[in-house]
């Protein structure tokens, strides 16, 4: 193996544990207490709970999808407004 594809093989390594570390964040971020948060998180972006046929973090499919959820800082959720309307503490029907 060259040191070209060395370096290159390297760099991909990087991007994807990076990437596997973002997606798995869970709030952690967050200072102070959290709660879940359904129909804030982006598509891909969500913390777990997507559904039926789901596996769990930055599996939605959609943003502001209904039956996601995101962590956020405790009290703010249902001040969260997105393009479908409000954050809610339950699942949201889509």
């Amino acid at each position: 193996m060259t040191t070209r594809h060395s370096l290159l093989l390297a760099a991909t390594l990087t991007a994807f544990s990076a990437g596997a570390a973002l997606a798995q964040d869970k709030g952690a971020s967050i200072k102070g207490e959290k709660e879940r948060c359904y129909g804030v998180a982006k598509a891909g972006q969500n913390d777990c709970k997507a559904g039926p046929g789901t596996s769990c973090a930055g599996s939605s499919k959609a943003d502001y999808q209904g039956n996601a959820w995101k962590y956020v800082a405790k009290g703010t959720c249902e001040t969260m407004q997105t393009p479908k309307g409000k954050g809610s503490k339950e699942p949201v029907k889509s």
